[in-house]
């Protein structure tokens, strides 16, 4: 990963890059920002610059020996720690080292959803458990390999468990004068507050539509209506625009069920509607939360679409051929308790409610909500 290879961000980029050109690299940085925007790509090409041994032009050389390990991603002294589940006594992360090598070729702008997906997590949230602590402490004591330095790029060091980051804290406030830890985080508020305060901090912001939009045309061919639909929708993800132009397969799924649960319950079909909670159930919490998200979304945007203002619309062209129909059925009257309703299943469903009785009791009340006739205007006095 190169600098050149990072859509925006430009003022960080030149701030890591004059870091890295001064030769005085702080211990431990932290890049923060909302899911999906490059921070880790940005992470990836700062410890690639790093090690080059044939900078130019601002850039790594992307030929060197160091650089090439660093695209293969088995540099000796570039080691990756992120959140895994326990499984069969898999603790640490290169217990799923090649579920890792799969999320960084195919995933690079990191959607967390995918991760739980290579990891098979099901129902568990992934962790950075105690004992990765006690591995980055024996190979930080260890000397760098064939670099100046050893990099310890920590992806989502939110997700470490209490006695983790304690025990990481002191090597992070004390590092051996070789090592440098990058944390990238998608909410440093979760951080343990003396690990935070012991980082320099850059705080990355969303990308431009017109940042996403050049970058999927020239990157994935992608035709210039479908991204920039695409970059409207992600506010500011690369990860996002990414997923829903190259990758679309679950948000295709959601907005078929969706689509389908809506029909259903306008039209009163109870067994249709049981049949769909079972569906939807089966999916697993993490898959249905994200479902629920974009139910919550469409119901939001179509609502909006009534008000005849496309420049504000965050639909696909396929979903906005749906909405065109389905529009009028969500207004002023029943908007907000729609909303309500699937904001209160994704409560249950998070704090681990049965979701087949979840799924069908909201079933039940998208019925009521969505035949509710619009409001007939007050005459004006």
């Amino acid at each position: 990963m190169k600098f050149a290879d990072i859509a925006g961000h430009q003022a960080t980029v030149t701030s890591l890059r004059s870091i890295a050109d001064s030769g005085k690299i702080p211990h431990a940085i932290l890049l923060s920002g909302i899911s999906g925007i490059g921070k880790m790509r940005l992470a990836r090409a700062f410890a690639q610059y790093v090690h080059c041994s044939s900078r130019h032009g601002g850039d790594s050389c992307g030929v060197c020996p160091s650089c090439v390990q660093h695209q293969r991603l088995n540099n000796p002294d570039l080691h990756f720690v992120y959140p895994v589940i326990k499984r069969d006594g898999a603790v640490v992360s290169n217990d799923y080292i090649d579920q890792w090598r799969e999320m960084m070729a195919d995933w690079s702008y990191m959607p967390p959803q995918k991760w739980n997906d290579l990891l098979n997590a099901g129902n568990s949230q992934p962790a950075i458990y105690v004992n990765e602590s006690e591995e980055v402490i024996a190979k930080a004591s260890l000397s760098a390999f064939q670099e100046n330095y050893k990099i310890f790029l920590i992806w989502l060091p939110e997700k470490m468990r209490p006695e983790t980051a304690n025990k990481l804290l002191k090597i992070i406030e004390e590092p051996f004068d070789d090592t440098v830890f990058i944390l990238v985080s998608n909410d440093d508020s979760k951080l343990l507050p003396t690990i935070f305060s012991r980082t320099q901090r850059f705080n990355m912001r969303p990308l431009s539509e017109m940042e996403i939009t050049t970058h999927l045309m020239r990157n994935h061919g992608v035709s210039p209506e479908m991204a920039a639909a695409a970059a409207r929708i992600a506010e500011g993800s690369m990860g996002k625009a990414e997923e829903l132009a190259c990758h679309p397969e679950e948000i295709l799924e959601f907005s078929s069920l969706f689509k389908e649960m809506m029909r259903m319950a306008y039209a009163l079909k109870a067994p249709s509607l049981k049949t769909i909670s079972e569906q939807c159930a089966a999916m697993g919490r993490e898959k249905l939360l994200r479902f629920l998200n974009y139910s919550s979304r469409m119901v939001r945007e179509n609502f909006i679409y009534n008000l005849r203002m496309p420049f504000i619309s965050l639909l696909t062209p396929e979903e906005e051929e749906f909405s065109r129909r389905f529009a009028p059925f969500i207004h002023e009257g029943n908007v907000e308790a729609l909303s309500d309703e699937i904001s209160r299943a994704a409560t249950d469903v998070e704090r681990n409610g049965n979701a087949k009785i979840v799924m069908f009791d909201l079933m039940l009340l998208l019925s009521q909500w969505v035949r509710s006739p619009k409001p007939v205007p007050l005459p004006l006095q």
